[in-house]
């Protein structure tokens, strides 16, 4: 039996799953290479995988992750990109993991309405406490008028 040898030693694999409004896998792949053009990125369906030495991988997920705190998630990968005993090219068919991810996805908007309602580390609002501040009511427009032409008179 062939010794195996990997085919990229000291590196460090992760998946960035993202279900955002706002941001596709693709928008998460040119800010991946625009901050690390040196490291392994692939574009999924899901989001990106990406490879490279362990810290820079980290610092790049780190600037991803803000971008939509509430929407991007990270999760090791096991295998390097390619690994005989993973690669789908030499198993058939879909990966063995992917059919986990895709049940993963499935779960993660629950996960990211949690994550808004939390409040904020400084004691602010929450993503859901803003977001159903901007749903209520908008101003009449004769009360806009009204407070218009009060802080005229006051200047004036």
């Amino acid at each position: 039996m062939k010794e195996y040898q990997p085919r990229y030693r000291g590196t460090h694999t992760v998946y960035v799953f993202v279900e955002s409004p706002d941001l596709t896998p693709q928008d998460l792949s040119l800010r991946a290479y625009e901050a690390a053009p040196d490291l392994m990125i692939k574009e999924t369906c899901f989001g990106l995988q990406i490879t490279g030495e362990p810290a820079r991988v980290a610092s790049v997920v780190a600037t991803l992750r803000a971008l939509d705190p509430t929407h991007i998630f990270v999760k090791d990968r096991g295998f390097p990109p390619g690994d005989p005993r993973r690669c789908r090219a030499n198993l058939g068919g879909a990966r063995p993991g992917f059919f986990g991810h895709e049940f993963e996805l499935s779960l993660i908007r629950y996960i990211s309405h949690g994550l808004a309602a939390l409040p904020h580390r400084d004691g602010g609002e929450s993503a859901l406490e803003v977001l159903e501040r901007r749903k209520k009511k908008p101003l009449d427009p004769g009360r806009i008028r009204a407070l218009f032409e009060a802080e005229v008179s006051s200047h004036g």
